[in-house]
């Protein structure tokens, strides 16, 4: 019962009954709760109250509380019956633990104090994989995160699991680099406009893509489908040289192309967080999001996304 506007097709009337919470409702959480409008309760977390009216506006039940502050999740134990945690760990942890994720700990622990949520969507990263050489890799390959944020990101899924282990469905999104024209700093042009350089093809890397709304869509399934404790890569089907992208986005745009140079001199010139996308090679393999979740991408490729809708 395939819909047009929905990727879950039309719901039943049970589940328009239902309670999501969305913790991190940015720009693909507010995508999401596009998707579900009108046929769910749709609760937010925010820690700001100026964004108060704003969620109202967007048909969102506004909670204010903080994952930094645990005390102000108490009333989220009981609250929904299914929830969307896109919330990024904070950058360092005040005890020092660099590799921690204490806002999911906070949450999953709040969540725990009454009746559980039946599912559980943790949007995670593909950075927990680390460099694996430019293999095309399914979602058995080992954790082996290279940088503090993939670690911290390893930790959040581990704690996520404990869910799991109670009886929840959870799942976790692999997510690697999310881009929309309608999304802030969602294509490249900012950078070819600045004519930063790329890797020259025998330096370059893999990178791996999804659309924003595509994100959302697969949000939205995991909600309802697949399996418990089962990872999934939310990427599309490109398999791209993030140097060729670059050089894609400047032919899409009628932008000139970026310069291409070595790795050694990019280490010299270039940011480090740049730098750090620019260590790590692989390509995803999304099979176990299209069969399972049953996500039929709407912009399977960079090259059909990158351009705003007609």
């Amino acid at each position: 019962m395939p819909s047009i506007n929905s990727p879950l097709g039309a719901l039943p009337s049970r589940f328009r009954r239902q309670r999501v919470l969305l913790v991190g409702c940015g720009d693909v959480g507010l995508r999401a709760a596009r998707l579900l409008g009108g046929r769910v309760n749709l609760i937010a977390l925010t820690s700001t109250p100026a964004r108060v009216p704003a969620l109202r506006q967007a048909g969102i039940r506004p909670l204010v509380a903080d994952l930094d502050r645990p005390s102000t999740l108490r009333r989220l134990a009981g609250l929904a019956t299914r929830v969307l945690h896109l919330a990024p760990p904070a950058r360092v942890e005040e005890d020092g633990r660099w590799w921690h994720d204490a806002r999911s700990l906070a949450l999953v622990r709040a969540l725990r104090q009454r009746s559980l949520p039946a599912a559980f969507v943790y949007g995670s990263t593909s950075g927990v994989y680390g460099d694996c050489g430019g293999a095309r890799i399914d979602e058995t390959r080992a954790l082996r995160p290279d940088t503090p944020r993939a670690h911290r990101r390893v930790d959040a899924e581990r704690t996520v699991r404990w869910l799991g282990r109670a009886g929840v469905a959870v799942r976790i999104l692999r997510i690697p680099g999310i881009y929309a024209p309608d999304r802030e700093g969602g294509t490249p042009r900012e950078r070819l406009a600045r004519g930063t350089p790329v890797l020259r093809a025998e330096d370059d890397v893999y990178t791996n893509h999804i659309h924003a709304d595509d994100l959302a869509r697969a949000c939205v399934a995991a909600l309802w489908r697949g399996g418990t404790m089962r990872a999934f890569h939310a990427s599309d089907d490109s398999e791209i040289r993030m140097g060729d992208y670059i050089e894609l986005a400047a032919r899409l745009y009628g932008l000139p192309m970026p310069p291409r140079i070595a790795r050694d001199e990019a280490q010299a010139r270039l940011p480090l967080s740049l730098l750090s996308f620019m260590g790590e090679s692989r390509r995803l393999d999304n099979t176990r999001l299209k069969r399972e979740l049953r996500l039929r991408l709407r912009y399977p490729t960079v090259a059909t996304g990158l351009l705003p809708a007609a």
